[in-house]
């Protein structure tokens, strides 16, 4: 049986996860994610490569909005097949793709205002990519499957979902591919967690494959080990506090969001954190949150016996968590410190930007980024050092402690990567590493073949392979 694969975005880069696959009897997508990277992001707007009614399926790795934030253009433009995912992630991506949208109209008011005054048109059009409405058009394609459950789509095409360790839902994927001669193995990494994190389970691992797509997000940097940088991070608290200025933490809403309250709850829990009120401004985040004890019986033994004990770590005093966009205004107003946890992760859009223009020009304060910034974002410019920076079209002098610590981070390091990919006993045909940066990429690919003698390809964006 024919098998071709096209690598339609996380080639060479970190986000717009999304992979077309193709057999004598079905097409369809590993992902559908957004591009967030300044320069990518023109990838958005383009046309789908092929027709979306084409489109047999989608299985989804997990809810990030580089991985997801795609489908309701999918839909738009003719889609109308299953959504495969696990239940969370289906419960989690309608959160996220309805912020998406809410995000991407501010954001296009924004622009057309700006362009207004400046007599100037970008790139872009100045109009989301798609409604809150036509999100929810997404929503009913959207069919859950439980992890181990073996899935038959077509005809000599099964597939099943494996636990990740990177997010709550999050999945790898096992594509099995048969006719009456051959079996043809895939796995998908989607992005994989670290082993021996808080709240959720390790990843899953595997024997044998023909052909493996595997994340590089940090294939080339082994990170900090998580018990000293949670003594900096509650350093960083400790410090900004005694000094009277705020703590603001870009942060995605699923997983990061959870775990630093996690961590927090521990330092309260241990006498380590100086009294500080903590606000969790992001509606997303609040609702996500809830969905954790949702699927409690999806975490780890420590935090299934937290929620059993109704001793959650999402639920303490001084936390506070803000829906309202009045409420999130106030939080300006206070005159003690705090902390403020805010989307998005890598300051794309959402609240934190209101609070990062409110305390960027002020030395006591400190922006603590705790996850990975990708090139072209607000994010990364702050973590490269910028002295001044564009925020939602105004220019602001660059005055607090911009800090950034990986080892909290829910993605696989060069070692734990390589954890995962060596477990695998057979040679396999070819291995192609995606969603990373180049450079990190072309790392883990050259060391792929220098220990394992493995062929390994780092493809390029939209280049087709046809497997054996």
């Amino acid at each position: 049986m024919r098998i071709k694969l096209t690598f339609l975005g996380a080639a060479k880069s970190v986000t717009g996860s999304r992979i077309l696959v193709e057999t004598d009897n079905l097409r369809f997508l590993i992902d559908c994610g957004l591009y967030q990277e300044r320069e990518l992001r023109i990838h958005n707007w383009e046309r789908f490569p092929v027709t979306p009614s084409t489109i047999d399926a989608v299985v989804l790795t997990h809810a990030h909005i580089d991985h997801c934030g795609l489908l309701p253009k999918l839909v738009k433009e003719g889609f109308r097949n299953p959504v495969y995912c696990t239940a969370p992630t289906a419960d989690i991506a309608k959160i996220m793709l309805l912020d998406s949208a809410r995000l991407q109209a501010h954001d296009a008011e924004l622009k057309k205002k700006r362009h207004e005054r400046e007599r100037r048109r970008g790139p872009y059009p100045e109009i989301p990519l798609y409604t809150e409405e036509e999100a929810e058009d997404s929503f009913v394609y959207f069919q859950p499957v439980e992890y181990q459950k073996t899935v038959k789509p077509a005809k000599g095409v099964e597939f099943t979902l494996h636990e990740s360790g990177h997010v709550l839902g999050g999945a790898m994927v096992e594509v099995t591919i048969r006719d009456k001669r051959q079996k043809t193995r895939l796995i998908f990494s989607g992005d994989i967690g670290r082993w021996h994190r808080p709240i959720l389970r390790d990843p899953t691992l595997f024997e044998a494959a023909d052909y493996i797509i595997t994340e590089s997000t940090y294939a080339n940097r082994n990170l900090p080990d998580p018990d000293e940088m949670l003594d900096q991070f509650i350093d960083v608290i400790n410090t900004t506090v005694k000094d009277g200025g705020n703590v603001i933490i870009p942060s995605f809403a699923l997983e990061r969001a959870q775990d630093i309250l996690y961590y927090l709850y521990k330092a309260r829990e241990a006498g380590r954190l100086a009294p500080v009120k903590i606000y969790l401004d992001s509606p997303m985040a609040v609702s996500i949150t809830d969905i954790f004890t949702k699927y409690s019986s999806l975490l780890d033994e420590e935090m299934r016996q937290l929620v059993r004990r109704r001793s959650s770590p999402f639920r303490f005093p001084g936390l506070h968590f803000v829906t309202s966009l009045e409420d999130s205004q106030r939080i300006g107003e206070q005159d003690s410190p705090s902390v403020i946890i805010a989307g998005s992760g890598m300051c794309t859009g959402g609240r934190v930007k209101f609070h990062l223009a409110a305390n960027i020009t002020r030395r006591e304060s400190a922006i603590l980024f705790v996850g990975y910034q990708s090139a072209g974002t607000l994010g990364r410019l702050l973590v490269d050092g910028a002295k001044d920076v564009r925020i939602m079209g105004e220019r602001y002098p660059v005055k607090a402690r911009v800090l950034q610590m990986y080892g909290l981070s829910s993605h696989a390091d060069s070692a734990q990567l390589q954890r995962w990919l060596y477990n695998f006993k057979n040679t396999p045909k070819k291995v192609f590493v995606v969603h990373g940066e180049e450079e990190s990429a072309e790392y883990y690919a050259g060391k792929i073949k220098q220990d394992k003698g493995w062929e390994a390809i780092v493809p390029e964006f939209g280049e087709e392979f046809v497997l054996d």
